[in-house]
């Protein structure tokens, strides 16, 4: 008698698989989502994903015996991209490129194709277009490369197929939400089908060595698109960070098993494509009005870099009874603490006004230096009085008003300085000896007081 077929249930919505039927999905709640179907057998020995090479069975290693000299690193061609990879892509990993649709992930994965080209053939595997629309694209890109081989596929087996024939070493999917592989009864894009593609191109490169790219698209919350659970499988995450009406994009590492996950690369959208930013600090100050209350500049450190930013904020009279407090490139709840901060130490009554902060270029600051830049760009707004020409403002504010030090004080002196600032506001508190650039003057405050008197263009603070 021939057994039975096993048979599992998957949810279309969520990827939930049960044992049986159920009118509900206990994973996610949603009714008569489950579908029957018979998984497909696995190729003998260990898990491998269909075209994928069968590895050998690893074997423990004592750890003093391990050699990482064969990690071997490709440079992109784009030194911004370089320096949030940590050097360059390394061979074997896999790389997850989110952002909003239209940001500029395929724009710039075609960009780098022509210098990964310059090692070996690099397959570009794009579901959402042609190949003649591409190859448009790469012609206003100026890449060229016969080792640059163009794929429109959808399905995961013919991918790996055209991987087996081709021999990359670089393999780059677009995107990873319209991979689908057979077998599997979820739509492409449901957290099933991105979990199990994912997985096979991760066996791929840790299997081939192959350095896989998959783009992912990011939803209306924020997140990469259906699963988190991408962020865990892959080896680095990076995300486009901007607005479209704003021309700079920063590209930043959320996850980074080989290098930094602080480091950011800053890039300007051009009809070129995507034109590297050497100097993000001029950029960012560039246009910057002179001599008008509500703007302060602040250096922050973005992993090993100090840039300069501008913050603006606009204090204007409610006519409500509940005034509006808006925040952009800071955090929120952050810019409402400052505001408390300010009423109750520096006497400045903002509590029946409505307060605008905004970061200036797109840039999003997570540092707790830029609270005294903020603190001092609204106190300027509010008593209608410029900060003081050339002149830089970092620290952290306490609850009480006091400054607390900050790290990398060389480094932001040196950065101001570059950029012709004559002049730098810092806190006194843990001070220790630092070398300051000839040219530099360096003021040492204590609290939010002295910060507001001496950056205000009177020099002097009155209630």
């Amino acid at each position: 008698m021939a057994a039975k077929k096993k048979t599992v249930f998957v949810c279309t919505s969520c990827g939930n698989e049960t044992p049986k039927w159920y009118g509900k999905c206990p994973a996610c709640g949603e009714w008569d989502t489950l579908k029957e179907f018979e998984p497909v057998p696995e190729p003998a020995g260990a898990p491998q994903a269909v075209g994928v090479p069968m590895g050998t069975v690893d074997v423990p290693e004592a750890l003093p015996d391990i050699s990482t000299a064969d990690e071997i690193r490709f440079p992109t061609g784009l030194t911004e991209l370089d320096r949030v990879l940590g050097g360059g892509a390394v061979k074997g990993s896999l790389v997850l490129i989110g952002g909003e649709p239209g940001i500029g992930k395929s724009t710039l994965m075609l960009q780098i194709s022509e210098s990964l080209a310059q090692n070996g053939r690099v397959l570009y595997a794009s579901g959402e277009e042609s190949k003649r629309q591409l190859k448009l694209r790469a012609d206003r890109l100026r890449v060229t490369s016969p080792q640059v081989l163009l794929l429109s596929e959808t399905s995961l087996e013919h991918i790996l197929a055209a991987v087996e024939r081709t021999k990359p070493n670089v393999l780059i999917v677009d995107s990873i939400q319209t991979i689908y592989r057979a077998g599997n009864v979820a739509a492409p894009g449901n957290v099933a089908q991105v979990r199990e593609c994912t997985m096979a191109l991760l066996r791929l490169a840790k299997t081939t060595g192959i350095i896989v790219f998959i783009v992912g698209h990011v939803n209306k919350e924020g997140e990469i698109a259906g699963p988190k659970i991408l962020e865990h499988m892959v080896d680095c995450v990076m995300y486009f960070e901007g607005e479209h009406q704003n021309a700079y994009r920063i590209l930043r590492a959320a996850k980074n098993r080989f290098g930094s996950t602080n480091e950011i690369g800053v890039f300007e959208m051009a009809t070129s494509g995507l034109v590297q930013v050497p100097n993000p600090s001029a950029a960012l100050l560039a246009g910057r009005p002179h001599g008008v209350p509500g703007s302060c500049i602040t250096c922050t450190m973005e992993g090993t870099r100090p840039i300069l930013a501008e913050i603006q904020a606009l204090v204007s009279p409610s006519p409500f009874g509940n005034p509006r407090r808006m925040a952009s490139g800071i955090d929120y709840n952050r810019a409402v603490l400052l505001l408390a901060v300010l009423e109750k130490r520096a006497g400045l009554l903002v509590s029946n006004r409505d307060a605008y902060i905004n970061v200036v270029g797109g840039l999003h600051i997570d540092e707790p230096a830029a609270d005294l830049a903020t603190v001092v760009a609204l106190a300027s707004s509010l008593r209608d009085r410029p900060v003081i020409a050339d002149t830089v403002v970092f620290g952290e504010v306490g609850l009480t008003g006091e400054l607390r030090r900050v790290t990398n004080l060389e480094q932001r002196f040196a950065e101001a300085a570059r950029l012709s600032i004559k002049r730098c506001v810092c806190p006194a508190m843990g001070t220790m000896p630092v070398s300051v650039p000839k040219g530099l003057e360096v003021v040492r405050v204590s609290n939010i007081r002295e910060a507001i008197a001496v950056c205000l263009d009177d020099g002097s603070f009155r209630e």
